[in-house]
């Protein structure tokens, strides 16, 4: 007998998502790309249907030529209306559009035989209208529905609404109550579900008086993950414990689990140069990065040597420039802009801390920079409580610090600035931590596989 096991069947697999940047938008692929990819490669045909608005570059966006014999799947794009913001009423007739026109689209070309009738229709929340659409479509089509959770929708929104928290808690069943059964329909709508976080799944799957929505529903969790080989795993060192007079703590000054106690490291593996941390993400209202700031002043006037290496774009990031330019002192804060891929990988080469700025209030769980940091090797300065922070403290990958609070990041910072050998062993369990949870190679593959039995 082989020790190879056979390919399944080829299946027809259509990728509903307007979203993630399709080919020729940039590297690495995200998400839906990596998966179309290692279905495409085992296999099966994989057409993606996306919209002709990018999300990320509010830019219009074309297919590239020869596209399908440089990735092995096709893209099909769906004309939509332009927005300028993410939350505005254009975005929602954007989507609107998308979802009308997929569903017109594909019943047309399936029935003029230019595509062939899908096998498996998998379709991210959010947004609505397009997995709406395909719970139609794949219920007309005699196709299995997966619904894909990678986001919050739309407990997302309940934050923009007018008010203190106890009174947007108030109305927002009101005012959202129709996308939540919106929402609750398509899953319910379901045949299978998969998603980002098993925070997502736990919050999703339940209605309003907090009953499951699902049962006996196959499920899966797949990461967004990161390429590993993309970086060079940190210098191996032997696990090596803090001074034995110190405690290593987090933000909060709550213990955190000690490194394993070995033979210190010699003298030369202890670098005198500052600690290099960076964030890389938008500058937008959801992220923390004020504090980041305001927590490099402190550390400037503490004498703490260290670089925070800002990347990323937004509306604040002018504000951020300005403010950034007027820090001096022991600790430096540089503003790097939008990176291309190859320098934003350079750069968290060079860096020794990823700093994960995001306000709790966002609802974001497990963001593509904290699989990134891990995959790098990174010591991992974390704001988002619950998932993330139980993979981080688990794999002994870093600290916590409280979101809004700058002099809990620069103490974070500052103890990992002061106990370098702590910072390797964190920046040892980061990588540890990517290997076994963020690795694409291994979890698109496994996430293929599982569409693959589901469709069985």
């Amino acid at each position: 007998m082989s020790r190879f096991s056979p390919l399944p069947q080829p299946l027809s697999v259509w990728i509903v998502n307007p979203f993630d940047d399709i080919p020729g938008e940039g590297l690495p692929p995200l998400r839906y790309w990596s998966l179309a990819r290692v279905l495409a490669g085992r296999g099966h045909d994989v057409t993606w249907w996306s919209s002709t608005w990018s999300h990320r570059r509010k830019a219009v966006r074309t297919v590239p030529m020869q596209m399908r014999e440089d990735e092995g799947f096709s893209v099909r794009l769906v004309a939509v209306r332009p927005y300028a913001k993410n939350v505005s009423l254009a975005r929602f007739a954007s989507h609107r559009d998308f979802g009308r026109t997929f569903e017109r689209l594909a019943n047309e070309s399936v029935a003029s035989g230019q595509l062939a009738r899908p096998d498996v229709i998998l379709a991210s929340l959010p947004p609505l209208d397009s997995p709406e659409a395909a719970a139609r479509l794949a219920k007309r089509l005699d196709a299995l529905l997966v619904v894909d959770l990678m986001d919050v929708w739309p407990e997302t929104f309940q934050r923009l609404l007018p008010g203190p928290r106890w009174f947007r808690q108030m109305i927002s069943p009101l005012l959202l109550g129709g996308m939540y059964r919106r929402r609750a329909a398509v899953i319910e709508a379901a045949d299978a579900i998969s998603t980002a976080t098993q925070t997502y799944a736990d919050t999703m799957l339940r209605n309003a008086a907090g009953q499951k929505l699902t049962h006996q529903k196959p499920m899966h969790l797949c990461y967004l993950g990161a390429y590993l080989q993309e970086f060079s795993p940190p210098v191996r060192v032997s696990p090596v414990a803090a001074d034995a007079t110190a405690t290593p703590t987090d933000a909060t000054t709550q213990p955190v689990e000690k490194p394993a106690a070995t033979t210190p490291l010699p003298e030369k593996s202890l670098p005198d140069k500052p600690l290099a941390c960076v964030y890389s993400g938008t500058l937008e209202a959801g992220q923390d990065v004020l504090t980041a700031i305001a927590a490099a002043k402190m550390l400037s006037a503490a004498g703490t040597p260290a670089e925070i290496h800002i990347a990323g774009t937004g509306k604040f990031e002018a504000s951020i420039r300005a403010a950034a330019a007027g820090i001096s002192g022991s600790c430096r804060v540089i503003i790097h802009g939008l990176l291309d891929r190859t320098a934003y990988v350079r750069l968290l080469s060079a860096c020794d801390v990823g700093l994960v700025l995001v306000k709790p209030e966002s609802l974001v769980t497990v963001p593509y920079k904290a699989c990134d940091y891990a995959a790098a090797g990174l010591a991992i300065i974390n704001s988002l409580p619950g998932e993330l922070e139980s993979l981080v403290t688990s794999s002994v990958a870093g600290l916590k610090y409280t979101a809004g609070d700058a002099a809990s990041l620069a103490r974070a910072i500052a103890s990992l600035a002061s106990n370098r050998p702590l910072l390797l062993n964190y920046r040892q369990g980061a990588r540890r931590l990517a290997e076994a949870e963020f690795d694409r190679e291994k979890t698109y593959s496994q996430f293929a596989q599982w569409i693959e039995a589901t469709a069985s």
